[in-house]
């Protein structure tokens, strides 16, 4: 069967709007790609090594793509993931290939399909959809291109045109890989890390004791003392800042903020380390540190993205067997009204705070996020994310929005992102459906052309600039 990569994908299908899109789409397509959220790793790029083979780079990491191919039977070791013993056999790079092609019919639809589509088309020239007849063919073919020098990580960098790109870091990790990055005269593009407290901030998170006790042996505090702990988070946060980061993100299950008192803190502090907390004492430690978090953001300039809303790790057996990051986080409900009112009251007018909302329960867009982004100066909406970052899904989130919040009191898009590859693919994707939700209000007399010009550029440079403040 042919692939191809449709040159008006996405766009409207009436001839009076796609023309009117196909401009727009036009006129942003080739801006530099900002993105302030994503999980590749910064030594990709430092150590600019060539792709090792195509199930490494496409098919094993990338959990949007691992988890169908698992809910339709086929084991995790049959796709190059071992099991975190090592002792079960691992399928063949090869013979991975082989199982991913012979479903590649599952991905009809899906985004993880698109990008993939995108990526075959245009990366590596590919003209053929994969098949179990093919599958060799086209593993051989992808080996080839990967060896080439433009295909290493930093000419791929540049090729993609990516300006900026933020990591997701772990709080006491030194980043002495972005300096060497900053430091690389070799090197274009800005690569800043992200501050990533949660298994800092959550009681009942698996490393939440031993993270406290090596933060405490960094700063010289004893464990158990809570200013010792906010000072030291503090310094932390200052860290990153002198090397590069530009926002903290928190990665919480409920966007919950919880207004205590310095005695009430640490005391469940102290019984936190002790690990003597019960499940709603935990919750409300967490919910008040994401009320400190912000107090550190509107203190020190972080921008606060909060990613709420997913259930880690639903199977324990497969958590157990393969670790997590393996398919199987989960979307719950969220509620921001109510759960963030207490941060709200104390920072929602504080001047040059932002915090950006995101969500992956899609009645929370209308009914809370936007009518908060509305009113609260530092509140902004976080771009439609992970299993929401999706063609149908990305067009629902603008309807849902626009109408309460406009289009100014979104952040840009994000990736949202380990597989490197997909960063173009996806921000292409976001530039088209912008294109088609601008040009259906133009068609229908809602918004002049020359309007719906300005807001395209805008929601691709110039908002995802003043929101991370880059």
């Amino acid at each position: 069967m042919h692939l191809e990569a449709d040159p008006d994908r996405l766009l409207p299908v009436d001839p009076r709007t796609r023309g009117i899109a196909r401009e727009l789409y036009e006129r942003v397509a080739a801006l530099p790609i900002l993105s302030p959220h994503g999980h590749v790793d910064p030594r990709l790029l430092h150590d600019d090594a060539a792709f090792p083979d195509p199930t490494e780079l496409l098919l094993r990491h990338d959990h949007y793509v691992t988890r169908l191919l698992h809910a339709s039977g086929i084991p995790f070791n049959e796709l190059a993931v071992p099991d975190r013993t090592g002792a079960a056999p691992t399928a063949s790079a090869r013979d991975a290939w082989r199982r991913f092609c012979e479903n590649w019919h599952l991905f009809a639809g899906t985004a993880s399909g698109y990008w993939l589509t995108h990526q075959f088309a245009e990366l590596f020239g590919l003209d053929e959809q994969p098949d179990a007849a093919n599958a060799d063919a086209l593993f051989d073919r992808i080996g080839a291109v990967l060896t080439l020098p433009s295909f290493r990580p930093r000419a791929l960098f540049d090729r993609f045109g990516i300006e900026f790109l933020a990591t997701t870091d772990d709080p006491l990790d030194d980043l002495g890989v972005h300096r060497a990055l900053a430091a690389d005269p070799a090197f274009r593009g800005r690569v800043a890390p992200t501050f990533r407290p949660d298994a800092y901030l959550d009681p009942d998170h698996p490393a939440f004791a031993a993270n406290v006790e090596r933060l405490a042996a960094w700063s010289g505090s004893a464990v158990d003392d809570y200013a010792g702990y906010l000072g030291a988070l503090e310094a932390r946060r200052a860290h990153f800042i002198t090397n590069g980061a530009v926002s903290a993100d928190h990665g919480v299950l409920q966007p919950l903020a919880v207004d205590l008192t310095a005695s009430e803190a640490s005391a469940l502090y102290a019984r936190a380390v002790r690990g003597e907390l019960d499940a709603a004492e935990a919750m409300a430690f967490q919910g008040h540190m994401l009320l400190e978090s912000a107090r550190m953001s509107v203190e020190d300039g972080l921008v606060m993205t909060v990613h709420p809303g997913v259930l880690r790790n639903h199977s324990t057996a497969t958590l157990e067997r393969f670790g997590p990051d393996t398919g199987h986080d989960i979307p719950v409900r969220t509620g921001y009204a109510e759960a963030l009112r207490p941060l709200l009251q104390r920072y929602g007018n504080a001047a040059d705070f932002h915090l950006v909302l995101f969500a992956v329960d899609e009645t929370a867009y209308s009914r809370e996020i936007a009518p908060l982004a509305g009113f609260y100066p530092s509140v902004y909406i976080g771009a439609p994310w992970w299993f929401l970052d999706a063609p149908d899904a990305v067009l629902r989130f603008r309807a849902a929005v626009t109408e309460t919040a406009g289009f100014y009191r979104g952040a840009g898009f994000v990736d949202d992102t380990r597989a490197f590859l997909s960063i173009p693919a996806r921000h292409d994707m976001a530039r088209r459906l912008d294109a088609a939700f601008l040009a259906r209000l133009v068609a229908e007399g809602r918004l002049d052309e020359p309007a719906a010009h300005r807001i395209a550029h805008d929601l691709v440079d110039t908002l995802p600039r003043k929101v991370f403040k880059l």
